[in-house]
């Protein structure tokens, strides 16, 4: 070891990630020390590294911080999150900043401050590629003056912000490729909750547990759309047909519109949505390059509609994944497996239940039909605790069911996740 340069040394201690490590590794050696002063370039104070953080005062773990950062001279990661720390001073917290913006590039901070510091005017101008912020406020957004000109990712996790400061935010980052806003409060001039941004460069978008009335997202470069625990009367995005990937989670939303031009999508996750058939598969019927799709738990709206396999197959040839979970009704099932159409590149299929019954074991039996090349299967279901004499009885009439229609599929492999 004592022939390695500091500099590898350096690239070493910053591996190590947590700052007490970095602290008890350095005290080896002059020479390790060297290394930590000179070019150690990751810092990480976490609660969950640590447990005697917790037990530690704010002002005492305030120079704790100091002495650690203000050991080094070129840091380009700074990772500050402690859960039990009520908040930091704010002139400490710029003083961390001061000292460390010219050479930093990764910045993640999660403690709220009193009174709140405002980071943009800090670290803007700067070398700064990610960012990301939790319990803080944003306000009063300077574009021409907050510009971060290298900001790849922004994420901004409970933190109160304006509409029009969000919007202003965005556009300050010109070269902005992924952002994530995590229960914001939206803080709106008038009765309807509106948020409008606008990104040429924004490749990934990632919103949850945010309700508005209208979310309207110009992006013409965006390919990944994530909406997860969302309260929407309209989400609408405009872009020039990049979209690669399109997840929602438990969203409630009036009007969803993903443009015209979706015949990039690979991928689209639907699960815990009501959703009208008929329009769902409109607005995603010309993505031909479509390899996975996943509808999960989905309620529609119309208790006469069903998933149309026949459509499936003939409008997403590609599809290689497909995974089902909804409420069968009985009428209805041989019209969801009508057509003679097949899903020839369909190697790995999801099925799932929330009662089981005879109707299940059909639908299983018509799917693995329609699949020639099938490689596995899962079948997911929920199983209660207590049960009735008569739930057990269909459970293993089921099972011996699945059992028996397997083994005309010796090839595929087959395997129950219960929760």
């Amino acid at each position: 070891m004592e022939y390695l340069p500091v500099e590898v040394i350096g690239n070493i201690l910053s591996r190590l990630g947590a700052a007490r490590d970095v602290v008890i590794a350095s005290a080896a050696c002059r020479k390790w020390r060297e290394a930590c002063r000179k070019h150690l370039h990751t810092l990480s104070f976490s609660s969950d590294d640590w447990p005697v953080y917790c037990d530690l005062t704010t002002s005492r773990l305030e120079i704790l911080i100091t002495q650690t950062i203000f050991q080094t001279t070129g840091l380009q990661g700074l990772y500050i999150f402690m859960d039990d720390v009520d908040e930091f001073s704010a002139s400490t917290v710029i003083a961390w900043l001061m000292y460390t913006r010219e050479t930093l590039r990764e910045l993640i901070y999660k403690v709220r401050t009193t009174p709140n510091v405002n980071i943009l005017d800090i670290c803007g101008r700067q070398k700064l590629e990610i960012l990301v912020l939790a319990h803080n406020s944003i306000t009063g957004v300077e574009p021409n003056y907050q510009r971060f000109p290298c900001l790849k990712s922004l994420s901004l996790s409970y933190v109160s912000i304006s509409a029009l400061d969000l919007n202003l935010l965005l556009s300050a980052c010109p070269n902005i490729e992924s952002l994530a806003l995590v229960n914001p409060e939206i803080a709106m001039s008038d009765a309807q909750v509106t948020v409008e941004l606008n990104s040429p460069t924004l490749k990934s978008i990632y919103v949850e547990a945010i309700s508005l009335d209208k979310f309207m997202l110009e992006a013409d470069s965006l390919e990944t759309l994530h909406l997860k625990d969302c309260a929407l009367e309209l989400f609408e995005l405009l872009g020039k047909g990049t979209l690669k990937h399109f997840k929602i989670d438990d969203v409630s939303v009036i009007h969803l519109d993903i443009g015209e031009a979706v015949e990039n999508l690979e991928i689209v996750d639907v699960s815990n949505f009501t959703i009208i058939w008929s329009k769902f598969y409109q607005m995603i019927s010309k993505s031909s390059k479509l390899r996975r799709l996943r509808l999960w738990e989905v309620v529609f709206d119309d208790e006469d509609e069903i998933v149309d396999v026949e459509t499936i197959a003939l409008c997403f040839p590609q599809l290689s994944y497909l995974a089902l979970s909804y409420d069968l009704r009985d009428g209805l099932l041989h019209y969801g497996l009508q057509g003679s159409s097949y899903l020839e590149n369909v190697t790995l299929l999801e099925l799932g239940w929330t009662v089981v019954n005879e109707l299940f074991t059909d639908w299983v039996s018509g799917l693995l039909k329609r699949c020639p090349n099938l490689k596995k299967l899962v079948i997911h279901g929920s199983v209660s605790e207590a049960k009735t004499h008569e739930e057990c009885q269909m459970l293993a009439k089921f099972t011996s069911c699945i059992v028996q229609l397997m083994r005309k599929y010796m090839h595929v492999d087959v395997q129950f996740e219960y929760e």
